[in-house]
């Protein structure tokens, strides 16, 4: 038997990209008892009923995470809860903090305590590595979701819930990826780039949904796992999108990092490396999540994982073979 079957699985933000995609592959892979879509918009839950997501094994659960007592509802017999609702627009959360805080800190901290109060048994939250020394609201907001997730393992450690993070880079394709925005800008022949130095961490939707499947299996609560990925440099997605266009530089945007960073040097000292990915283990070892030790490798000391000092590197012709599916899914048939 697969981890997942014959649970009831509750994914906050289940109309977005991953959530989907994350659906999509528990539907077609597992066995779930019953998943349910937990999100506040009424019409992307109306519109993915009327495509694909019609499986009797779905409920479309209408609720924000800011309202801990409708999560609680619908929480009640749920064993596993993927919590990737967020406001991740690095603008729209600049223009609108307090929007940002109740939604990604108030809110994951809603998830939490619902979460131990209905005695779900994990709960795997996703991040970002703008939470690693952030320069944004965003990403602020991110590292203190990442606290909460970590930290609330105290409170948990005597009843059945646990709760561990995941952390990646730039999902090709997702809803604010900047691919569809070089789609566009194709048709007017300019591509518009804010730094030829900028490097970004790279993942496909498969990848980020398989990662987060296998991490909500080996979780033991309190750990941040980060996968192994590749980068790349924003010239070479320009040429693999448009290699006829012109590139303009435009100079970087406030809230932007010219490289991004997936694991700290103080994170390092406590963090484990294993053949795929990363554990970062709780720093204190006030309950469990420091027994990956066993299995991996302790990373040495000044230790930096970062999109610019990455030993895996992607290609243009690597980002077009990326690029290709979601080019045919975009355009359709044009």
């Amino acid at each position: 038997m697969s981890f997942f079957d014959n649970k009831v699985i509750l994914v906050t933000g289940g109309t977005g990209s991953f959530g989907k995609k994350f659906i999509h592959t528990l539907l077609t892979e597992q066995q779930p008892a019953k998943v349910i879509i937990y999100s506040r918009d009424e019409l992307k839950q109306h519109e993915m009923r009327q495509s694909d997501f019609n499986s009797p094994l779905l409920r479309y659960f209408i609720g924000d995470v800011r309202d801990k007592e409708r999560l609680k509802r619908a929480l009640h017999g749920v064993d596993i809860v993927v919590h990737s609702a967020a406001l991740k627009q690095v603008g729209a959360c600049e223009y609108n903090p307090q929007e940002a805080i109740k939604t990604n800190i108030d809110g994951t901290s809603n998830v939490i305590e619902a979460a131990i109060d209905m005695g779900v048994k994990r709960v795997l939250a996703l991040s970002t590595d703008k939470a690693v020394n952030p320069i944004n609201l965003y990403g602020a907001t991110k590292l203190a979701a990442e606290k909460l997730v970590v930290q609330s393992n105290t409170y948990a450690a005597s009843g059945v819930t646990r709760l561990s993070c995941v952390r990646y880079g730039n999902v090709v394709g997702s809803r604010g990826s900047v691919v569809p925005v070089f789609f566009e800008q194709r048709k007017k022949g300019k591509i518009t780039i804010t730094d030829e130095r900028m490097t970004r961490f790279w993942l496909t939707l498969e990848q980020g949904v398989q990662f987060v499947m296998n991490c909500v299996e080996q979780m033991q609560g309190g750990e941040v796992f980060v996968p192994k990925i590749p980068s790349m440099v924003m010239p070479d997605l320009a040429k693999a999108v448009a290699p006829e266009a012109e590139v303009e530089i435009i100079g970087i945007r406030p809230g932007e990092k010219l490289h991004e960073v997936l694991i700290s040097e103080d994170e390092a000292r406590s963090t484990v490396e294993l053949d795929d990915f990363y554990v970062v283990q709780p720093a204190q070892a006030l309950w469990f999540g420091h027994t990956w030790e066993q299995r991996g490798e302790k990373l040495p000391d000044g230790y930096r994982y970062a999109s610019n000092n990455n030993t895996d590197w992607l290609s243009i012709e690597d980002l077009r073979k990326i690029i290709a599916p979601i080019e045919k899914e975009y355009f359709g048939d044009k």
